[in-house]
């Protein structure tokens, strides 16, 4: 492919070229926002969370990876936080969480609320 070039006039770049270089340049313009995030992880072991109290940087937003190390399945659970997530038995998820403002933020499992109950605290 071959850009025509014409005196007096700015050179044309095909508009393949153009989108290939956008497709390049795209990771350089995300991933400084990726490398803000902070990491949590919940445990979800018997049907209950572990750590029960999440604490997380306020104004951050979080990468939360929760495995569910029982071998049925569990829903990770929160209005506060506006998330929800099936992770089958045996299984891993990553939710995106935040950025949060500082507060405690419950969430529960779906499948076994009476003992599967947390909650993330943003300081």
């Amino acid at each position: 492919m071959t850009c025509n070039f014409i005196p007096g006039q700015k050179p044309k770049m095909p508009k393949l070229k153009v989108f290939v270089l956008a497709v390049l340049a795209l990771p350089l313009l995300l991933s400084p926002a990726a490398a803000e995030d902070a990491e949590a992880t919940l445990s979800i072991k018997d049907h209950k969370f572990e750590p029960a109290e999440l604490v997380v940087p306020a104004g951050k937003r979080i990468k939360l990876t929760v495995k569910n190390l029982d071998p049925t399945p569990e829903e990770f659970e929160s209005h506060e936080l506006r998330r929800e997530k099936v992770i089958p038995g045996g299984a891993e998820a990553v939710i995106f969480i935040g950025p949060l403002k500082p507060g405690t933020y419950k969430f529960f499992g779906e499948f076994h609320e009476a003992t599967a109950q947390g909650r993330v605290v943003a300081k």
